[in-house]
């Protein structure tokens, strides 16, 4: 990491005034450490062929660009305003890296097929023997199908938002979102709480110790006594549900 803090200090700064070149410099190594704690939470959340100093190239760069851009006047802090630009750089590497395989895909695919079906044919929330059925699987053979796509999560809210090559959380923190946007993002939320509120009180609490309190599934599964792979179901379901309200909302 600090060679590649220098390569860029060395390209970028060379002709500025020492006093800005210093503050640059101090507010890279301030937060570099943050580069690292955001790549170590976000690998802990993907298949073990990813390493995290895979993730920590792209997040050093998106601290870089959070440096760059950023405004004061905006009322936004630099921590909050790096942090999402750091995810959001990781986030487009992993999607260049394309290293979810194309099996697990499909299964997520079926999964969600089978769920609208049974939603229109049964008018409510399935159950989970009721989609293994319609599957053609038994519930065993659906679980286990559940806990393999758990890798897709971290990138499929993100995905289903994007806007050409950059997701739309990163254009909205480089360039401030417009109006429409404004206004978007103010639907998708609903849309998001309204299907949360759908989910069980344990899939809730499990998307919150992920998502809110940034708890790995290990921990989770700690606090709630449970097993990792059962914790590991549990938020993937909680997923693909939040998945399907969200592709009706784009299709629509």
């Amino acid at each position: 990491m600090k060679a590649g803090i220098k390569k860029y200090q060395q390209l970028n700064y060379a002709d500025q005034e020492g006093s800005d070149c210093q503050g640059r410099e101090e507010l890279i190594l301030k937060y570099a450490p943050l580069v690292k704690q955001i790549a170590e939470r976000m690998a802990v959340r993907l298949p073990p062929n990813i390493s995290k100093d895979e993730l920590i190239g792209p997040g050093v760069m998106g601290l870089f660009d959070a440096i760059d851009k950023f405004d004061s006047t905006r009322g936004i802090k630099f921590r909050t305003y790096a942090s999402l630009r750091i995810k959001g750089a990781i986030l487009d590497e992993l999607r260049k890296m394309d290293w979810i395989s194309r099996s697990v895909r499909r299964n997520i695919n079926k999964i969600e097929d089978a769920i609208r079906v049974l939603e229109l044919k049964l008018d409510r929330e399935p159950k989970d023997n009721e989609i293994a059925e319609e599957l053609g699987l038994d519930i065993d053979s659906y679980y286990k199908m559940i806990s393999r796509s758990h890798g897709v999560s971290l990138l499929s809210l993100d995905e289903l938002m994007l806007d050409g090559t950059t997701s739309r959380l990163n254009k909205q923190v480089a360039d401030g979102p417009s109006p429409f946007d404004e206004v978007k993002i103010k639907e998708v939320k609903k849309i998001i709480s309204k299907a949360l509120s759908t989910l069980s009180e344990k899939e809730q609490l499990v998307m919150s110790l992920y998502y809110y309190n940034e708890l790995t599934l290990k921990e989770i599964a700690n606090v709630l006594d449970l097993t990792e792979s059962r914790i590991s179901q549990i938020h993937s379901k909680a997923i693909v549900r939040l998945r399907i309200k969200l592709k009706s909302y784009y299709e629509g």
